[in-house]
């Protein structure tokens, strides 16, 4: 880490400037939702990976070049974006801090007009942890919602464009750890066909299994506002997951690897050829409440870490 990048100054940047731009990408997608703007290239066989839109590359271009003019110290941090767009090469190369984006999380409901969960997000992390996070739904709610999470808090809560977005968000009351200690339904995701035989099993442990489909929306609102209490992943990927560990981890609980119960760190990641994706490694429960989080590490400690059934 250099002088130019601490995590005071960086977070200090991103929350000032970042909003604003999050607004003007969330008018984008929806506009964009609004015609056909399907697009071929993405061929890994999974239906939820290969979903990519016009507007996907869009909000990420433009998410791409506000970052790069918010000026030197942001441009120190490496990118780690889930599409090819936007002026990446004037971004470190080599860096311990990441600025992590999915410009269209949900994208497959997004293009198929199923639901309004999709969102628009970005997280900063080091090899440690996660330091800040933003996520935007521009459909959530009659004008939008905020997620912020950054030093000792969480906000969440609806947009109002008559105020700057920065206003907006400093003026929503931040969510507190206690209130979310009684939801035990658990997001199960990412298991390739198996995510409704693991929910099962979640269930016989005297939790609520759900997947996907079933959480009535997108995670990290139901997550900061209490209405799931973690999530199962097997091998998640580096654009959202992310923000789930940041969110368990400033209610109070925390994400770890079942297999040995280690805490969630980005040291090891690896690149999913077939999904052209950077991934964590095996299987990972994510929970604000720690007994919460025993139980799920008690119930797939055994199951296999290799995503595709073998290592890859």
């Amino acid at each position: 880490m250099t002088d130019d990048l601490s995590s005071s100054n960086l977070v200090s940047i991103l929350s000032e400037n970042l909003p604003r731009v999050f607004r003007w990408a969330g008018a984008i997608a929806r506009l964009l939702r609004s015609h056909d703007i399907s697009l071929a290239g993405k061929r890994s066989g999974f239906a939820d990976s290969d979903a990519l839109t016009l507007a996907d590359l869009s909000v990420q271009e433009l998410l791409v070049a506000a970052l790069r003019d918010m000026g030197p110290a942001v441009r120190l941090c490496r990118i780690e974006a889930e599409e090819v767009a936007g002026d990446l090469g004037r971004f470190a190369g080599q860096s311990q801090w990441v600025l992590a984006i999915d410009p269209i999380d949900g994208t497959r409901q997004y293009r198929d007009r199923t639901g309004n969960g999709y969102s628009v997000m970005l997280h900063a992390r080091t090899p440690e942890t996660v330091h800040y996070s933003l996520v935007y739904l521009p459909q959530e709610g009659p004008d939008g919602t905020w997620l912020e999470a950054r030093e000792d808090r969480i906000l969440l809560g609806p947009d109002d464009p008559d105020r700057s977005a920065r206003d907006v968000l400093n003026a929503l009351p931040s969510v507190t750890a206690d209130r979310h200690r009684r939801s035990r339904r658990i997001l199960v995701s990412g298991f390739l066909g198996q995510d409704e035989e693991r929910a099962r099993a979640v269930g016989h442990a005297g939790l609520e299994g759900v997947r996907g489909a079933e959480t009535g929306g997108s995670l990290f609102p139901l997550m900061a506002g209490g209405e799931l209490g973690g999530a199962l992943f097997h091998t998640p990927n580096v654009y959202d997951f992310p923000v789930s560990l940041h969110l368990a981890r400033l209610l109070g609980g925390d994400a770890v690897w079942v297999h040995d119960g280690r805490r969630v760190d980005f040291r090891g990641l690896w690149l999913d050829e077939r999904t052209n994706m950077i991934r964590l490694p095996g299987i990972i429960a994510c929970a604000h409440d720690r007994a919460v989080l025993a139980t799920l590490v008690d119930v797939a400690r055994d199951w296999s870490p290799d995503r595709y059934g073998r290592a890859d």
